[in-house]
């Protein structure tokens, strides 16, 4: 082309020949697009995350320079930094991937932490350094939670096994709530760990002044005792005790000697009368749930029985309503009482739809099975939903139910999974008389599976308790609701709710709500902002010492507030231990076939995790195969030629 007739110089004939042999050359490499194969190789370390335990009994026990220095060791070691990917934890109730230690946690939670970091590493060569005194405060018992575990557990145990003369109070049970001018009783559990025969004496203090004490003795074999005994409840509001076995003269830890607790003292009960025509298991269910408040009490009648009673009442509950109510429904519009209706496959509707002006229900006595799931909008007071949508159907007659005043949906009804569109559980204030109705039977079920889920009754409890809170008081509704305990331990949850409503007592979400704490005694004065959470707004007061608290919640930019106080009592779990679990640890151990180690034996843990042949650096080749076509340097040379072509040609006014 550039060679064969025509008039360039030679240099520029062999200059255009291989500029555009190139080009189309490498167009043509493009067309035919060849595939190059690339590899790389890498190294790839076992990994090896360090727990540390970060609870106060590490600093109870003096542990916490041992616990600075084996951390330093691990991080200096060369030979372990080549061989092993270390990787920091930290844990005491919960899991941290921060290794910034402050040994100050309430709780330890082992147990959660092998399983956190056995699920970061589940598909990796990952043994785990645990470096804790064995001692667990919450959780499920890792000694055996162990033997599930993908990789090997290493106990690094910080302590010994020595076993120190000591008594301590293992366990204190009493009441939450107590009646003015009755007894509550206490029952505690004191245990003696020692050799030798020892006498001490257990007192009760309220204040300066004793209230109980007993004279014990123990023995290498007669080694715990349980006293149970009274305290008359003299005074209204929370009172406040120390229960202490005087330790003996030798003894090495003597803060697992004494133990708080206090008592609400109420000076009036709330009486619930449940009025029934007929036995159901469900009535059951209702006393389990009312009474697990001590400050409730419920009596069963009969319709004809009830009638020259319910002035004694605070609420009432109808159960399955028929004709037999027609006196106590008069009775109870007389005296304005507050009612829980309950209603089911025996219910008389034609009766209920003609007794009262508030509800109204057709029905063919046709049963039919109803799901209930929880009202996100309901905001009357503070509901957590346990799983409505999960629980067994009850049992109501075929009809939907109409609401014909005004009221507040707490559970929306639900037929095979489809909203009926109907309510099956709703409150009502009428007058100034507070009204609820439950359209559905065997809600002892319900209690029964949430037992069977949770292992526990409080769910389901809380959930009822709070609607007989509500109906059970008379007082004016406001504006702004918070709820708190009169006592907290302070190892445990301390959170204060709190619910705002508009003009229309609807939940209003969109304002934010400031809680000012002052402690009593020091006066010092927190402001913290509360949390929306779903319907209600909440926070937690973990980080407050034990002590006596005001506090109020304001709304801001208005001039609403309430304000109430609480009482944080002093319990530091972490504090009872002497010694570390050194069975439990080394059984860990070997359920996982790993190794444990004092924490005296640094140089020994260090060379048992490197001379370990299961831990190997294993090499990776990754192959990537990739066309011509996606090799970008080589459109930019075709460009290039082409472009280099042109300006020569224009430079020599060939163009």
């Amino acid at each position: 082309m550039h060679g064969y007739k025509t008039e360039y110089s030679r240099s520029l004939k062999w200059l255009f020949g291989v500029l555009r042999f190139a080009t189309l050359f490498s167009i043509l490499v493009l067309i035919i697009n060849p595939k190059f194969i690339s590899e790389t190789f890498t190294i790839e370390k076992p990994k090896l995350p360090i727990l540390v335990d970060n609870s106060a009994s590490i600093n109870v026990l003096n542990q916490i320079g041992n616990v600075n220095s084996l951390l330093s060791s691990l991080r200096e070691n060369e030979a372990l930094n080549d061989k092993f990917d270390l990787s920091f934890f930290s844990f005491g109730s919960d899991f941290t991937d921060s290794d910034s230690l402050t040994f100050s946690e309430k709780n330890t939670n082992i147990s959660k932490a092998l399983g956190s970091v056995d699920e970061l590493f589940k598909n990796e060569v990952a043994p785990v350094l645990l470096i804790t005194d064995g001692n667990q405060t919450l959780g499920n018992d890792y000694e055996f939670y162990g033997a599930g575990l993908k990789n090997q557990v290493f106990p690094v145990i910080l302590g010994d096994s020595t076993k120190y003369t000591d008594l301590k109070i293992e366990l204190l049970n009493t009441n939450r709530y107590a009646y003015l001018k009755n007894q509550f009783p206490v029952e505690t559990i004191l245990v003696y760990s020692g050799t030798t025969s020892v006498n001490s004496q257990f007192i009760v203090k309220q204040g300066n002044s004793i209230v109980y004490k007993e004279n014990l003795s123990f023995s290498s074999i007669d080694k715990t005792k349980t006293v149970s005994f009274a305290i008359p409840a003299s005074g209204v509001g929370v009172q406040k005790y120390t229960a202490q076995i005087l330790p003996l003269q030798d003894e090495k830890n003597t803060t697992n000697n004494v133990k708080l607790f206090a008592v609400e003292v109420i000076d009036q009960a709330t009486n619930v009368l449940v009025v029934s025509q007929i036995t159901h298991p469900d009535l059951g269910a209702f006393k389990k749930s009312i009474t697990t408040n001590e400050q409730r009490r419920v009596t069963f009648k009969k319709p004809s029985e009830a009638v020259s009673i319910l002035n004694d009442y605070q609420l009432i509950f109808l159960y399955q309503p028929d004709r037999n109510f027609r006196e106590i429904y008069s009775e109870i519009a007389k005296l304005n009482k507050n009612t829980f209706v309950i209603t089911g496959l025996q219910t008389d509707w034609n009766f209920l739809n003609s007794i009262q002006k508030n509800y109204n229900k057709n029905v063919n006595n046709q049963p039919e099975e109803v799901s209930g799931g929880l009202n996100p909008n309901f905001g009357t007071f503070a509901i957590d939903d346990i799983g409505f949508g999960n629980l067994k159907p009850l049992k109501s007659l075929f009809g939907e139910l109409e609401i014909l005043a005004p009221h507040e949906v707490i559970l929306e009804q639900y037929i095979d999974g489809i909203a009926s569109e109907a309510p099956m559980l709703i409150t009502m204030e009428v007058d100034g008389v507070r009204h609820a109705i439950w359209d559905g039977e065997d809600i002892w079920k319900w209690r029964a599976q949430v037992f069977l889920d949770t292992d526990s009754f409080e769910e389901f409890d809380n959930f009822f308790g709070k609607i007989v809170q509500y109906l059970a008081s008379n007082k004016r509704r406001s504006r702004l609701e918070v709820s708190n305990e009169t006592f907290y331990y302070n190892n445990n949850a301390i959170k204060v709710s709190a619910q705002y409503f508009d003009q229309n007592f609807v939940f209003d979400s969109r304002v934010s709500l400031i809680i000012t704490v002052i402690n009593s005694e020091t006066k010092a004065k927190v402001d913290l902002p509360m949390l929306l959470k779903n319907n209600f707004y909440e926070i937690d007061l973990n980080n407050l010492p034990a002590g006596d608290y005001a506090y109020s919640v304001a709304v801001s930019d208005q001039s609403v507030s309430r304000s109430g106080s609480f009482t944080i009592l002093d319990f530091n779990v972490e504090q009872q231990f002497l010694n570390a679990e050194v069975t439990k640890l080394q059984r860990l151990a070997t359920n996982t076939d790993g190794k444990a180690f004092f924490i005296t034996e640094k140089a020994e843990i260090i060379d048992a995790l490197l001379t370990d042949n299961r831990y190997q650096q294993i090499q990776k080749r990754a192959q990537k195969v990739v066309p011509l076509v996606d090799w970008k340097y080589l459109l930019g040379l075709i460009i290039l030629l082409l472009t280099a072509e042109w300006f020569i040609r224009k430079y020599n006014g060939l163009i």
